[in-house]
């Protein structure tokens, strides 16, 4: 296998881009990663993608054009992230992103939906001890 580099492409310090297996890993034309990235291998990255640092990427997943990885986001194997997607920094991406997508949080989910659960997050201690004194009063705990 070989690894495949486009014009204009910028890979930070300490960045791996590992060779295939069989065919080629590619970084398309234009693409920005940062310091620190681990790409594996047969990962194709489209045109003018920006990857920020500490970002793995496992083995034959494929990324669009226009992509945006924020830092320390972790994409797990053999899965598409779409044209023009968002990944927002620290997420756990386990499944395919449609092309414009946004996802963050950890596993990432629909970054309107992320930004409700980090919000509800905090609320979590106060809405359980209601819920045990509901429950005391009603003689269910």
């Amino acid at each position: 296998g070989t690894v495949i580099i486009g014009d204009d492409v910028e890979i930070g310090c300490n960045t791996a881009v590992d060779r295939a297996t069989f065919g080629a890993t590619r970084i398309g034309t234009g693409t920005k990663i940062d310091n620190l990235v681990q790409i594996g291998h047969n990962v194709v990255v489209g045109e003018h993608c920006v990857i920020a640092g500490m970002v793995g990427i496992s083995g034959s997943v494929k990324i669009g054009n226009n992509v945006r990885i924020g830092a320390a986001a972790g994409i797990a194997g053999h899965i598409t992230i779409g044209d023009g997607a968002s990944i927002g920094a620290r997420s756990g991406v386990a499944h395919s992103v449609p092309p414009g997508g946004a996802v963050s949080g950890f596993p990432a989910v629909d970054h309107a939906l992320s930004r409700r659960i980090m919000v509800s997050q905090s609320r979590l201690p106060d809405l359980v001890r209601r819920v045990r004194e509901i429950e005391r009063r009603l003689g269910m705990g």
